[in-house]
């Protein structure tokens, strides 16, 4: 399927079975509201599957991995190496989204989106690679423009793969060292905030190196001259393969009308890019977790999203979307297990609760 036909389907979330949700929200045995978030939550779901009762079955979290040529300039403190490293380490299921996607039942598809190190083949790996690691986007663009929509057509494959093997609730996770320089790119970029609020301390910079990072985005920003109306151009740009395969992911998520999770700060510039391509998609769209990146709070505020949870968290890997996945099961089953006052025999007073 064309990139422009998939926009082109994707539509909003069903604003009638939003309503009749929130109508039943009312008649349950609680105080109305007094489940707070969740029901907002319950609500967003009744929309996005087309049912006031709605039930999610099916769980997986697609963890994407790339590198990035910007660490040629001396962005992070851990060497590119990392990034196949640790691919190797969710392969063998040690890393920490391993650890929680077991315990709470959810698949884990991993992806090599464009890595510069090549693996050998693995029953657990998922080849989309778009290159060997993006070029280093302060001497010209991180990628092709055809790179670029390569990477977003791989994400709605797998996004509509995973979906159509029962996947309701589907996760956005990454790898990538030096990803969160690309990140805070294509958030000030799309944002049109300054790189002193959108540039974070990533693996862990102190104040000088912080400087120099601030200033690796903006040399960037000013090589390369994107256009913030046109998100493919912003992910070529200054972007990364995996961001692009999750931006991909969560096109494809929305257009097969299931619940896309962002992690932190990384999968939701992929959530930006997304956004800036098809507006429809933020309807389909939880944040999992504030992250510790102050970049992601640009991100979500601009998104118009609300973190679930504020754990402190930084990790990415797709941890905080695994973790978030089990409010959003308990906010449907509240909306749809829960008996009404009238199915329970529960006398209801003027002010609407229990007498």
């Amino acid at each position: 399927m064309e990139l422009d036909d998939v926009l082109a389907r994707i539509g909003p979330i069903d604003p009638r079975a939003q309503r009749s949700a929130e109508l039943r929200q009312q008649q349950l045995t609680k105080p109305p509201g007094s489940l707070g978030r969740l029901e907002e939550l319950s609500v967003q779901l009744a929309g996005i599957f087309r049912t006031e009762r709605p039930t999610p079955r099916g769980k997986a979290v697609i963890v994407a991995a790339a590198d990035h040529g910007v660490v040629a300039q001396g962005v992070t403190g851990y060497p590119r190496e990392v990034t196949a490293q640790m691919v190797r380490n969710f392969l063998e299921g040690g890393a920490a989204v391993n650890v929680m996607a077991r315990k709470a039942g959810v698949d884990l598809v991993v992806v090599d989106a464009g890595l510069a190190a090549l693996l050998p083949e693995h029953p657990g790996l998922r080849v989309a690679r778009a290159g060997r690691g993006t070029a280093d986007m302060t001497r010209g663009p991180a990628m092709s423009r055809v790179q670029a929509e390569q990477c977003l057509n791989a994400g709605i494959s797998l996004a509509l793969e995973v979906a159509e093997d029962g996947a309701d609730i589907i996760g956005a996770g990454e790898m990538g060292i030096g990803n969160t320089t690309a990140s805070s790119a294509i958030t000030a970029a799309l944002t049109g905030r300054p790189l002193n609020e959108t540039t974070g301390r990533g693996t862990g910079r102190n104040e000088a190196e912080m400087a120099h990072k601030v200033a690796v985005v903006e040399r960037a920003l000013e090589v390369n001259q994107s256009n913030p109306d046109d998100g493919l151009d912003v992910l070529a740009k200054v972007g990364g393969f995996e961001i692009g395969v999750l931006a991909g992911v969560v096109l494809g998520g929305a257009l097969a009308r299931r619940v896309v999770v962002l992690d932190g700060f990384v999968s939701t510039a992929a959530g930006l890019i997304a956004h800036r391509l098809c507006p429809h998609v933020g309807g389909y769209l939880v944040a999992s977790h504030l992250s510790a990146e102050q970049g992601h709070r640009v991100a979500l505020a601009h998104l118009g999203l609300r973190p679930l949870l504020d754990l402190g968290m930084r990790l990415g890997e797709g941890t905080g979307a695994v973790l978030a996945m089990g409010l959003i099961e308990t906010a449907a089953a509240c909306l749809t297990e829960m008996a009404t006052f009238a199915e329970a025999g529960v006398s209801v007073g003027a002010d609407g609760e229990a007498d």
